[in-house]
């Protein structure tokens, strides 16, 4: 066993792994490695420590700063602790949520949620970010064996973890949505909810994202008697009885590809129930209560129907024991750690037949729309969490002579990011406005056909817009922002995945084009009206006229675009399907921008936001056509390309 004298604390390397991730609890008197500062809740959830703990890791460096006689350095390290950014209450501080509450709830409507989120902020900020910090220190581990040798497949989560569920019970962040006390607005008063809570949640923000899509599946089938008291739970406030639901899709071909890469087969039993045979290569929240799956249904013979079908399962029986399933092993992942990924063997699991048999991927698009909604808040959440961080560390940090806030490239650089932030914001709010129309039968035949165009749109974007963000935030705090010990980059790992989870960026644009190709024109038209709606009761505001100029003639560029692509062939918008989807979303959200600084009360930043974002490249889809990047040729170039660098085509075999 080799030590090491590190500068404070003398560091025992007895493992690869640190030891709050090797399983081994820390005892009094045992030697620490340096970092073992990550071990404690951050005070501000999961930048630098506990304010107790800061004061004694300084009264040390003092110490050794004194015996050392280097009181410059001294100055320094104290200097170091007061950087630290520290935020507040977050429903507080996000002025740009509130005026959007203040502009669209209706009085009584507002009064009450203002109360509710106010509260919920400050338990944010007193008890859920420690408990999000617990999470990512203690991911979940897998015991497959007993002492005995008995397969137990026990998946072992932290009691920060089991208090989260507790937590988004009490808060009813699935309920609320469900309950619709407050009617169409019940929807985003539950999506400002997760919003607040996603970056303090501890990955537990996914889990609540499948448990609210397997709660829409079955509201949508009109809660059938058999599952009455599933839906009860999945919905409940009460933290005893409150379920969460798994989503168990992806099979060893992986991908999105279910149609086609879905091996599980079901058979039927004489007691009209199911067992479920196959492998589930990537199963999210593996310790969930019960899960929706897709199997294809077979006979005696093993012949199979056409389809897939959607199951019902519960994951475990009444005494605890796993339902013929098991756990192969957890995913090593490189974001989202908090949350078991498993791979499963599913070996009989009796399970329940939910939908029509064959019709198991169209039953399931309800639980796909509320999931990827769920990602777009996550993608908004993480912007505003790594952004209201940079700020406040703008406010300390001194670099060359004076505060980050008083050097006018890095405040752009910050304004920069925060145009993206607000726009992403609107985005979010309006699907989430018209998903509330929709749930109370209070949505137009055009409110129903623009969500359907906008949820792939504004996931495909906002999970692209989410890496840019914080990775240029990280790189706001410098050398700080790389430190595992701040939090930092673990915010950074969890939005990488925003851009995968729920479909691809290429996936959901060719889904976006499916969604205006089954209207048969129609969702285009009700885009395009909606948009020209926004610019026109904007018109005579002031300030605003150069980004209505612009929204103006990107519309004009995308309707030529459009006429141009429907006299050329299917690989034409095949192609520019990216572009497009792109296209849609900066359109749409530079309306909402406008729309909003349009307000009476509008303030001259607002003005700013929607002027800023529409000075960019709002129609790249028109531009990438003028330059030919539709074109046959261009395609054969691409795979040129692509596989020019290859041994396989450089081979002489």
């Amino acid at each position: 066993m080799a030590g090491a004298h590190t500068g404070l604390c003398r560091v025992t390397f007895t493992s690869h792994l640190p030891w709050w991730r090797s399983g081994v609890p820390w005892q009094p008197g045992r030697i620490l490695p340096r970092a073992w500062a990550r071990c404690q809740p951050p005070s501000d959830g999961g930048v630098s420590t506990s304010a107790g703990q800061g004061q004694r890791v300084g009264v040390r460096e003092e110490r050794v700063s004194g015996e050392l006689g280097t009181p410059g350095a001294r100055r320094g390290m104290e200097t170091l602790f007061r950087e630290q950014p520290e935020t507040g209450n977050q429903y507080l501080e996000d002025a740009w949520l509130r005026s959007y509450l203040r502009t669209h709830l209706p009085a009584k409507v507002l009064q009450e949620v203002d109360r509710d989120l106010e509260r919920f902020g400050h338990r944010l900020l007193t008890q859920i970010r420690a408990l999000g910090w617990e999470c990512e220190l203690n991911p979940p581990v897998l015991r497959q064996y007993d002492a005995w040798g008995r397969r137990v497949d026990h998946i072992i989560t932290c009691s920060a973890w089991r208090r989260m569920k507790e937590i988004a019970a009490e808060e009813g962040l699935v309920a609320e949505a469900y309950e619709r006390r407050y009617s169409n607005w019940s929807r985003l008063h539950q999506a400002v909810k997760l919003y607040l809570f996603s970056s303090s949640s501890g990955g537990f923000n996914c889990p609540l994202a499948m448990t609210d899509g397997a709660a829409k599946v079955i509201e949508s089938l009109g809660t059938p008697g058999s599952l009455k008291n599933a839906f009860g739970h999945l919905t409940s406030r009460n933290p005893k009885k409150f379920w969460t639901s798994g989503q168990w899709m992806t099979e060893r071909r992986g991908g999105s590809d279910v149609a086609n890469g879905t091996e599980t087969v079901a058979r039927k039993q004489p007691d009209g129930t199911y067992r479920l045979y196959g492998f589930k290569w990537f199963t999210s929240a593996a310790d969930s209560d019960v899960t929706l799956t897709l199997a294809r249904v077979v006979d005696a013979e093993g012949q199979g129907s056409g389809g897939l079908s959607l199951f019902f399962l519960k994951v475990r029986d009444e005494e605890g024991k796993l339902n013929n399933i098991q756990v192969q092993r957890l995913k090593d992942k490189l974001g989202t750690r908090q949350m078991a990924t498993a791979e499963l063997w599913l070996d009989g699991a009796k399970a329940e037949l939910i939908s029509a048999e064959g019709r198991g991927v169209a039953s399931i698009s309800n639980m796909l729309n509320i999931t990827r909604i769920h990602n777009v808040i996550g993608a908004v959440a993480s912007m505003r969490r790594m952004l209201s961080l940079s700020r406040e560390y703008a406010r300390r940090r001194v670099a060359f002579g004076k505060l980050l806030k008083d050097h006018p490239l890095h405040v752009q650089t910050l304004a920069r990011m925060e145009v993206q932030t607000r726009g992403a914001f609107l985005l979010l709010m309006d699907i989430v406005r018209l998903l509330g129309l929709t749930e109370t039968n209070m949505a137009s035949e055009q409110d129903q056909l623009l969500l359907r165009v906008l949820v792939p749109a504004a996931k495909l974007y906002t999970g692209k817009q989410a890496s840019a963000v914080v990775i240029e935030a990280m790189e706001s705090f410098g050398g700080q922002g790389y430190m595992e010990d701040t939090g930092l980059p673990v915010i950074v790992r969890d939005a990488l995945v925003l851009s995968i989870w729920e479909g691809t960026t290429n996936i959901l644009s060719l889904d976006v084009l499916r969604s205006l190709s089954k209207s048969q024109g129609q969702a285009m038209a009700t885009f395009l009206s909606s948009v020209q709606r926004k610019l026109d009761l904007a018109s005579s505001a002031g300030g605003l006229e150069p980004a209505v100029r612009q929204m103006r003639a990107a519309l004009g560029r995308l309707e030529q675009f459009m006429r141009a692509a429907g006299s050329k062939g299917a690989l034409t918008m095949e192609l520019a399907a990216r572009d497009f989807s792109y296209t849609l979303a900066r359109i749409y959200t530079g309306a909402l921008l406008i729309e909003h600084a349009a307000r009476p009360d509008a303030s001259s930043t607002d003005i700013a936001t929607a002027r800023r974002w529409c000075s960019q490249e709002l129609c790249p889809v028109a531009l990438e056509l003028d330059n030919g990047s539709y074109e046959v040729e261009a395609a054969l170039l691409d795979g040129a390309l692509v596989d020019g660098g290859s041994p396989a085509c450089s081979s002489r075999l």
